[in-house]
């Protein structure tokens, strides 16, 4: 058996105990414990003297203990214990709070050395809660970098730092180098073995970032060239359908009640391309809130009727499916063209109708749920496979959508805007098209960003707009750490609301435990007008449209990043009305206030997005693994640009002279490609 797979618990200071809570954390073996890269460092490098410390900075000192410790007690369950200690510059203090066991550990005289954070309390001058070893320790805790490692309930960093350097003391040499030689001397790269060792314990700032290089561009080239073979795959495998070309498509667009957009002609151009050539389409069309990617997916489903394909489009909510369906139909109600709707609450007997239909050819296009992708559901001549809200499916049900026909086209839309950059790396395996203009005469949605005591203002201005017809979106706090606290805070204000402040409305609770049935109900008693006020957590179904809400009211918005508040924004401006969105901010921050101010200042997507991983890097930007996307442990999508592209450019050189990495050197790093994408891809990869 491979040492690095074995269970954590054998690493010397695991055991059973500590291996349990290790898991919490996503540490189940030696190589997850190797692999888990401190979060952040701290330099205990710098020495100083008593006479010159700074108040607030932390800074370490080779000092005596100076005189006896003493303990005070200035309140209930609060005990502070108080070391003098002295160099030849002064004399200081060291602070404890509740620990005042710790008196035992020192004599007059001894020699320390510490590290704390420094406070000047009147004359006196504090060292809190400082880290501390005796001379002559072998426990280097203070003098050199420290690692600082995300941690879990009752593990402390000082027992996560030994046991991280017990495990590269007994299984580092089982590393194996999976770079072949000539890409490590092209670049001219650490090995893998100084890189691990170094980015736990580096022994300066240069080894760190050299280490921190290897490691990022590994990962990365690894991404890249799964995501590559993926594409390559997908293209040479599959030969597609060659759409006709028809001056009807043109007749239609010129009949349409309004004018398309520059972006969308261009998107449009696009994917004409793609449909007239021979080669399988695997395109993704993005687009803001109302940029216009419906419009776009119906003229290529008319495309694909012109030649006497089928189309299909999967959405992910049946609230969702049946808006699409609705909007199809309607525009398409001049042609002799079959649509229907296929999702989880028709009855058995229309199911099946519906089913029957479809396999006979009787039917051009499908709109549905997940349910589409079911076995049963066997289609004629498909040629067109949509998928809307690319973000709530999978990979490999993208796949299974598009093995529903012989090669057909795909098209993928998300209105989740994306930096094009991350774009190529979250959907690596597809053509990216995006839709940067909004149709003309569409209002601004005014976004104000307000403190709690604006509330009474707020909840007249709410009630103005009700008596005028209007429907209003609240969403509740977001608390990261607890759906469970989440829905709590809630379903408190749903009740304040309902039963003081909006007592004469209709208010309604919307939240992610509820059953997806109670949902789809209650979304569609707000989209019908019966609900006045929905106040929900961020579970409010992307995509829907409900023209009548004018007002977006989100509680403790400095909880939320700017692309979610700008998702959260894109559920009002829908129609006619002027729509607004309030963002009640208590958030004090640097960063808090200016996220309020780019929400006031733009409602651009794209701009907001490149603000966000700016302001928060991609690791909080979205869930990756939603995205079908392998987790990374060290690289930053966005901070790591410039090794990104390197790695992009190695990726494809390897791949023009090797497709499938056949040749042994490449042994290792396939096989961590395999691990990298393993239950993501539907087996895609070198099956």
């Amino acid at each position: 058996m491979d040492r690095l797979s074995m269970s954590v618990q054998y690493v010397k200071g695991v055991g059973p105990k500590r291996a349990a809570k290790l898991r919490r954390i996503g540490i189940d073996t030696v190589e997850d414990l190797i692999y888990f890269f401190p979060r952040a460092y701290e330099d205990r490098r710098k020495f100083n003297n008593i006479y010159n410390s700074v108040d607030g900075e932390k800074a370490s000192f080779n000092v005596r203990i100076a005189g006896h410790p003493t303990v005070l007690r200035p309140r209930r369950n609060l005990s502070i214990l108080k070391i003098p200690i002295k160099d030849s510059t002064g004399i200081a203090y060291l602070i404890w709070f509740n620990q005042e066991y710790l008196a035992d550990n020192f004599r007059i005289g001894e020699k320390i050395i510490v590290n704390g954070k420094v406070k000047k309390i009147a004359n006196e001058i504090q060292i809190q809660n400082p880290v501390y070893e005796k001379e002559g320790s072998s426990n280097k805790k203070v003098g050199r970098i420290v690692p600082i490692y995300q941690l879990t309930e009752n593990l402390t960093n000082n027992e996560m730092t030994s046991i991280v350097n017990n495990a590269l003391k007994s299984y580092i040499n089982n590393v194996k180098e999976i770079l072949p030689r000539h890409i490590i001397n092209k670049f001219n790269l650490m090995s893998v073995k100084e890189a691990i060792l170094n980015i736990h314990f580096p022994q300066s700032r240069e080894n760190f970032l050299r280490a921190r290089q290897r490691l990022v561009f590994e990962e990365l080239l690894t991404l890249q060239l799964g995501l590559f073979i993926i594409k390559n795959r997908t293209k040479s495998n599959n030969k597609g359908i060659k759409f006709v070309k028809s001056e009807d498509l043109n007749r239609f667009i010129e009949k349409l009640p309004f004018k398309l957009t520059k972006a969308q002609f261009r998107v449009l151009k696009e994917i004409e391309k793609d449909m007239e050539s021979d080669e399988q389409m695997n395109r993704l069309v993005q687009g803001d809130v109302g940029s216009g990617k419906t419009v776009i997916a119906i003229l290529a489903m008319f495309k694909a009727w012109k030649s006497g394909y089928q189309s299909v489009m999967m959405a992910p909510t049946e609230i969702l499916a049946t808006q699409h369906f609705e909007t199809i139909k309607g525009m398409l109600d001049d042609y002799d063209i079959s649509c229907e709707l296929l999702v989880g609450s028709l009855s058995q007997n229309k199911k099946d109708e519906v089913l029957d239909k479809l396999e006979k050819g009787n039917i051009d296009i499908l709109v549905g749920t997940h349910a589409i992708i079911q076995d049963t559901v066997k289609f004629n001549k498909l040629g067109l496979a949509i998928t809307d809200e690319q973000h709530r499916f999978g990979v490999s049900q993208r796949a299974v959508l598009s093995q529903k026909g012989s090669n057909p086209d795909v098209l993928v839309m998300t209105a989740t805007p994306i930096p094009r950059t991350l774009a190529l790396i979250l959907y690596g395996d597809l053509d990216i098209s995006i839709i940067d203009e909004l149709p003309p005469g569409r209002k601004a949605i005014e976004t104000y960003a307000i403190g709690m005591n604006m509330e009474k203002r707020l909840t007249e201005f709410i009630k103005n707009q009700i008596k005028e017809g209007r429907q209003v979106y609240i969403v509740s706090p977001l608390i990261e750490e607890s759906e469970i606290l989440n829905i709590e805070a809630c379903e408190e204000l749903h009740k304040r609301f309902k039963n003081e402040i909006f007592k004469e409305f209709q208010v309604e609770l919307l939240h992610g435990r509820m059953k997806a049935e109670e949902k789809e109900k209650i979304m569609n008693k707000f989209k019908d007008g019966e609900i006045d006020i929905l106040v929900s957590t961020t579970v409010i179904e992307v995509g829907v449209n409900v023209p009548n809400s004018n007002i977006m009211v989100i509680y403790n918005a400095e909880r939320f990043g700017l692309a979610q508040l700008h998702q959260l924004r894109g559920r009002v401006g829908r129609g006619e009305y002027q729509s607004y969105c309030i963002l009640i901010n208590e958030g004090k921050s640097k960063i808090s206030q200016e996220r309020m101010r780019i929400m006031q200042k733009t409602n651009d997507g794209f701009k907001i997005s490149e603000k966000d991983l700016e302001l928060r890097g991609p690791g909080e930007f979205f869930g990756t693994r939603q995205h079908g996307l392998p987790d990374l442990k060290i690289a930053n999508l966005f901070t790591d640009i410039k090794i990104l592209k390197i790695a992009q450019k190695e990726a494809s050189e390897i791949l023009s002279q090797d497709l499938y990495l056949s040749d042994k050197k490449y042994e290792l790093m396939k096989n961590r490609i395999k691990c990298m994408f393993e239950g993501k891809t539907d087996n895609i990869i070198f099956n």
